[in-house]
């Protein structure tokens, strides 16, 4: 089953985690990448410090390995980067994989994170924010729809999510192909005789 967000949905979801535990920040940031970058919960996993970078002049997490061993970049919103900083400040984290696991005493355990905890995780706060059977690749759609609601072009959301086929971001946002008002007949152009 899919589920697609709306976007009060979706910040009820970034809402739910508790932001006075690490665990929570932790969680929170976790949440934003998923929700505002579209990373693949493998993605998420195994996201590192260095892929945290500025180009230009904004961050990014940068050579991203996805699916099929293709690379991309995928733009870091202001909010995100703020999660993730909240959670990095507060764990003492500043090398190494970005999302580690937080002991039941609040502590920073273990040098990386693995999918299962991902998946497990948003199953907790999806059912906090009254939003059953969500799956990671729900919350992927869910910002490639958002983009678009934003005004995102089609071909910028496809190089976000790193999809090799347009056709495939055409997938996740439901688009199909408007024949009456075809963009092209806007195009201002006449043939002289």
């Amino acid at each position: 089953m899919e589920n697609l967000l709306s976007l009060r949905q979706a910040q009820d979801l970034l809402s739910a985690p508790d932001i006075a535990t690490l665990r929570g920040l932790r969680d929170r940031a976790m949440l934003a990448v998923l929700l505002g970058c579209g990373l693949r919960r493998s993605e998420v996993a195994a996201l590192a410090f260095s892929h945290i970078q500025q180009r230009d002049g904004r961050w990014c997490i940068v050579d991203l390995v996805g699916k099929h061993g293709r690379v991309r970049t995928a733009p870091l919103p202001t909010w995100v980067k703020v999660a993730i900083d909240a959670w990095t400040s507060a764990a003492g984290l500043a090398e190494g994989h970005v999302f580690r696991p937080v002991t039941r005493t609040q502590r920073v355990g273990g040098e990386r994170l693995g999918e299962k905890v991902v998946w497990q995780m948003l199953q907790q706060y999806g059912e906090a924010a009254g939003i059953t059977g969500i799956a990671p690749h729900d919350l992927r759609r869910t910002c490639a729809k958002l983009c678009r609601a934003a005004g995102g072009e089609l071909e910028q959301i496809q190089l976000l999510l790193g999809h090799a086929s347009v056709q495939t971001t055409e997938r996740y946002l439901g688009t199909k192909q408007d024949l009456v008002h075809a963009p092209n007949d806007a195009i201002k152009l006449s043939i002289v005789n």
